[in-house]
C-alpha cells in the first residue's frame, strides 16, 4: 500500500499542472515556447499541406483521422514484411509472415501493442524505431486528438477562431492535423525524452549495436555461447509507458531486468503509466472551462481505481500457505506479489498492457481484477480513448437518471434524444457481442484454440486475449499458441471494433449535440457534478460491463478461484 500511495501521490502532484498545461496545448492558445516548437510545427504543417487554423466539421476530422491511419498502417505492414532487406538489423530479424505483421501494424495502430511475437527475436532495430516506436509516438495523439474535438462538441465548439465554421454548419470541433501535431511536439516528446534519459540512467540500454555474446554457466553441448539482445530500448521504455501502449523491447516485457532493472526504474515505469490519464482528467476542467466537471471525473476514476487496486492486492497476497510459493510462479522475486499485483492493477486500469510479471500467473480473483479493468476501459483508460469512454458512461447516465427523475434527459443544456441513444446502445451492445462470440467460436473449436490448459484457466484465457484486445489493452494470459493465422486475424479484427467505434460514435454525438439549441439550466436541471450523480455514474458502469458478463466471469476466474481450494 505504501507503493501505492506513492505511485498515486505523485502521478497527482504532476498530473495537476501538467493537465493545466495540456489544456492549453489543445485550446492553440499563446504560449511561452510558440517560437521554439513554431521551428518543428511550421514544416510539418507544411509538408503535409493543410493550414492549422482552419477547422472542421465531425466527418471531416473522422475522415482525416482514418485516412491518417491508413497511412501510417500500411507504411508499417510493409516494414515489418521486408526488414530482412533493411539497414539496421544486426541480429539478423527475417521477414515477417503477412498475418503476423497485419496484426503487429494493427495493434500498434490502435495503441493496444499486443504482441504475437518476441520482440528481440523477431524486430529488427528499423522496425524497433520506426514501425513500433513511430506508431506508440503518434496513436495515443490520435486519441486525445478525438477526446479533444468530442470536449469542443459538447461544450459549444471551439472558442477561438469562430469564424472557422464549417460549410455543411456542423460545430467547429477543432482541426485534426493541430490536434496531432501540437501535443506530440510539445507534450508527449519533451516528457519522453526525461524518462529515457532516467531510465539509461538506471541501467536500461540505448544503443544501435547487436549487443554483446556471453557464454552461460550451464550451456548445453549444441549452444556454448548466448547473444544478449540489446538496443535502444529506453526510448521505447519510455514511450510504452508515458503513451499507454505497452508493448515491449522483450518478450516478457518489464519483467526482463534490462527493461526494468531497479527497484526506481520500476517506480518511474509505473508512475508513467498513469501520469498522463490523470493529466487528461485535469486537462478537463481548463479545457471546457467548467471546473466542477473535473472534479466528477477525477473523483469517478480515482474510487473505481482504489476499489480495483485494493481487490488486486488483497486477493494476490490473502492465501495459505501452501498456495503462496505456488502464486509467486511467473513473477519477479526481486519484485515479490504485491508490486505485481499493483503493476497489474494499474496496467489493465489504464490501456497499458505492459506487465512486470506474468498476468497467466496471478491469483485467479486478481485476474478477475484486471479482466473488469479492461472491460470497464474508463477506470483511468488510455489515452484520450479512456475519456471518450467515460463520456460514454456519462450520456447513458444522464439519460437514465432523466427517466428515473421524470425529466427530459439533457446533458449542459442540449437534450439526449432517441438519435443519440440508438448510437451510445450500438456502442454499448457492440462490446459484449463481439467479446462472447468470438470467445465462444475459439473455445467450441479446440484446434484453433492453442490453449495449454482446458480447464476453467483455460476459459479466462481467450477471454482475457479478445477482452485485452477490444480494450485495447494488449496484456495476455500466456499459454495459448497465438501466433496463428486465427489468433492473428480474430485478434485483429478485434482491435479495430474496440478502437475505432469508441473514437468516432461519441465524436459523432457530440456534433449532434453541438446541433441542438442550448437551454439554460434552471431549478429542474438535472446535476451532473454532484457526488449523487457520480455514485449513479458507477452504478452504471458496474451494471453495463460486469452484469452483462457475469457467466462467463463465473465459468473462468471465479470457477478457477473456488477449484483452488481457496477461502
Amino acid at each position: 500500500m505504501t507503493e501505492f500511495l506513492l505511485v498515486f501521490a505523485l502521478a497527482i502532484a504532476l498530473g495537476w499542472p501538467l493537465g493545466r498545461y495540456l489544456a492549453a496545448v489543445m485550446r492553440g492558445a499563446p504560449m511561452r515556447g510558440d517560437r521554439l516548437f513554431g521551428v518543428i510545427e511550421r514544416p510539418l504543417y507544411r509538408l503535409l499541406g493543410v493550414d492549422p487554423a482552419l477547422g472542421m466539421g465531425w466527418k471531416g476530422y473522422a475522415i482525416a483521422f482514418l485516412a491518417s491511419n491508413l497511412v501510417v498502417g500500411v507504411l508499417a505492414w510493409i516494414v515489418f514484411m521486408t526488414q530482412a532487406w533493411l539497414p539496421l538489423n544486426p541480429n539478423g530479424a527475417p521477414n515477417m509472415r503477412w498475418d503476423l505483421a497485419l496484426h503487429i501494424m494493427v495493434s500498434f495502430l490502435t495503441n493496444t501493442n499486443q504482441q504475437h511475437y518476441s520482440g528481440q527475436a523477431q524486430l529488427s532495430h528499423l522496425a524497433q524505431m520506426t514501425g513500433i516506436v513511430g506508431l506508440q509516438v503518434v496513436t495515443p495523439m490520435m486519441g486525445l486528438a478525438l477526446v479533444a474535438a468530442t470536449l469542443r462538441g459538447l461544450f459549444g465548439g471551439r472558442k477561438r477562431d469562430t469564424a472557422s465554421s464549417t460549410a455543411n454548419g456542423d460545430a467547429d470541433v477543432g482541426n485534426y492535423w493541430a490536434d496531432i501535431i501540437r501535443p506530440t511536439v510539445r507534450f508527449l516528446l519533451p516528457l519522453c525524452l526525461a524518462w529515457s534519459l532516467a531510465l539509461t540512467w538506471q541501467g536500461v540500454p540505448s544503443t544501435l549495436q547487436g549487443g554483446p555474446v556471453a557464454t552461460p554457466i550451464d550451456a548445453a553441448a549444441d549452444m556454448t555461447e548466448q547473444k544478449i539482445a540489446v538496443g535502444p530500448v529506453a526510448p521505447m521504455v519510455a514511450v510504452k509507458q508515458l503513451g499507454t501502449n505497452g508493448g515491449g523491447w522483450y518478450g516478457p516485457n518489464s519483467a526482463v531486468p534490462l527493461e526494468n532493472p531497479t527497484p526506481l526504474s520500476n517506480l518511474l515505469e509505473m508512475l508513467a503509466i498513469i501520469l498522463i490519464p490523470i493529466s487528461i482528467a485535469f486537462m478537463v476542467g481548463s479545457f471546457t472551462g467548467r471546473r466542477k466537471f473535473t472534479a466528477l471525473v477525477f473523483g469517478t476514476m480515482l474510487t473505481i481505481s482504489a476499489i480495483s487496486t485494493g481487490a488486486a492486492l488483497w486477493s494476490e497476497s490473502y492465501s495459505d500457505t501452501a498456495r503462496d510459493i505456488a502464486l509467486m510462479e511467473g513473477k519477479e522475486v526481486r519484485f515479490g506479489d504485491a508490486p505485481s499485483a499493483l503493476w497489474a492493477a494499474v496496467t489493465t486500469q489504464t490501456s497499458n498492457g505492459s506487465v512486470n510479471a506474468m498476468h497467466d500467473s496471478l491469483a485467479p480473483l486478481t485476474g478477475l481484477v484486471t479482466i473488469g479493468n479492461m472491460l470497464v476501459n474508463s477506470i483511468w483508460g488510455g489515452i484520450g480513448c479512456g475519456l471518450q469512454q467515460f463520456l460514454v458512461y456519462l450520456l447513458l447516465s444522464v439519460f437514465l437518471a432523466g427517466l428515473m427523475t421524470g425529466r427530459t434527459p439533457e446533458l449542459f443544456g442540449r437534450k439526449i434524444e432517441a438519435h443519440e441513444v440508438k448510437l451510445l446502445a450500438a456502442l454499448v451492445l457492440l462490446q459484449p457481442l463481439a467479446l462472447l462470440s468470438f470467445t465462444a467460436i475459439t473455445l467450441a473449436v479446440p484446434s484453433i484454440t492453442g490453449n495449454s490448459n482446458p480447464s476453467f484457466h483455460g476459459i479466462s484465457r481467450v477471454f482475457y486475449e479478445y477482452t485485452s484486445a477490444f480494450a485495447n489493452n494488449g496484456s495476455g494470459f500466456e499459454g495459448l499458441g497465438d501466433a496463428t493465422i486465427w489468433w492473428n486475424l480474430s485478434t485483429t479484427l478485434m482491435l479495430m471494433l474496440g478502437r475505432y467505434p469508441a473514437l468516432i460514435i461519441p465524436l459523432a454525438i457530440a456534433a449532434s449535440l453541438a446541433r441542438k439549441r442550448a437551454t439554460p439550466e434552471g431549478p429542474g436541471t438535472l446535476q451532473v457534478e454532484t457526488p449523487t450523480f457520480a455514485l449513479t455514474l458507477i452504478a452504471v458502469v458496474v451494471i453495463l460491463t460486469l452484469l452483462q458478463f457475469m457467466p462467463v466471469l463465473v465459468l473462468g476466474p471465479i470457477a478457477d478461484h473456488l477449484a483452488l481450494g481457496a477461502p
